[in-house]
C-alpha cells in the first residue's frame, strides 16, 4: 500500500472560510517511561512550505533534523512541555493535551488541527481531530516533526546526566536495556512513577526495605 502523503487541504479549507491563524498540533513522549511528554504547535506560511514533510515516524533521524532547521526557519513554531509531575499527576493523556494546550496558546491560534481522535478542552480556540493526522496534514506533519526532535534532544541531555539507562537511543521508551538498568540502577527523578513497570520497581524496593 503507496504512504499517504500529507497535504494542505485542512488548512486551505479553513482559509477559505476566512480563517486566518491556523496551526497544525502534535505530541511526542506518551509511551515512554521516563522524561517529559512535548508538544508542538506550527502555522505554516502556505508560500514557503518545505518539501518533504511527513509523520516524523516515517524520517530518517538526519531528514528530521534537516527538517527542523527548514520549519524552523519558514514557520511560526511553538513548543510545550507537560512534566513527569504534571504526568503522574494527573495522567499521561490529560498531561500530553496540557502540553499542546500550552503550545497553541503561546501561538495565539483560531484553529487548531490536531492529531488523534480528541480536542484538548482548554485550547482556547476552535479545533479539528484528525486520526493519524501527522500522515494526512502537512502542518500536522510539521508539529509532529519539531516535537519528536525537540524531545529526541532533551532525553539525550538526559542521558548524559543518567547514564545506564540508554536515554540516549531508546529515548525513554521501554526496551529491554531500560526495563534492565531500571531493575540494576533504581529509578531516577526523570522516571514516571505512575507507569507500571517504575511503579512496580519502586513497589519492590518499600516492600524489602519494610
Amino acid at each position: 500500500m503507496a504512504a499517504v502523503i500529507p497535504d494542505f487541504s485542512y488548512e486551505t479549507d479553513l482559509l477559505e472560510r476566512g480563517t486566518l491563524r491556523i496551526v497544525g498540533v502534535d505530541e511526542v513522549g506518551r509511551g515512554p517511561l521516563a522524561g517529559p511528554v512535548t508538544a508542538c504547535a506550527v502555522r505554516l506560511d502556505p508560500e514557503r512550505i518545505p518539501a518533504g514533510l511527513r509523520d516524523s515516524k516515517l524520517l530518517t533521524a538526519a531528514r528530521r533534523e534537516a527538517l527542523f532547521d527548514e520549519i524552523m526557519a519558514v514557520a511560526e513554531v511553538s513548543v510545550a512541555h507537560a512534566s513527569v509531575g504534571e504526568i503522574d499527576a494527573l495522567n499521561i493523556l490529560r498531561a500530553s493535551h496540557l502540553a499542546m494546550e500550552r503550545a497553541v496558546q503561546a501561538l495565539g491560534a483560531d484553529h487548531a488541527l490536531i492529531d488523534g481522535n480528541l480536542i484538548p478542552r482548554g485550547l482556547g480556540c476552535s479545533g479539528t481531530a484528525i486520526v493519524k493526522g501527522d500522515a494526512k496534514c502537512l502542518s500536522i506533519a510539521a508539529a509532529s516533526i519539531i516535537a519528536k526532535v525537540t524531545r529526541d534532544r532533551i532525553m539525550v541531555d538526559l542521558a548524559q546526566q543518567h547514564p545506564g539507562y540508554g536515554w540516549d537511543s531508546n529515548a525513554g521508551y521501554p526496551t529491554q536495556a531500560h526495563l534492565e538498568a531500571l531493575q540494576t540502577l533504581g529509578v531516577t527523578p526523570w522516571h514516571r512513577r505512575s507507569f507500571r513497570p517504575v511503579h512496580n520497581i519502586l513497589y519492590q524496593e518499600n516492600s524489602v526495605s519494610h
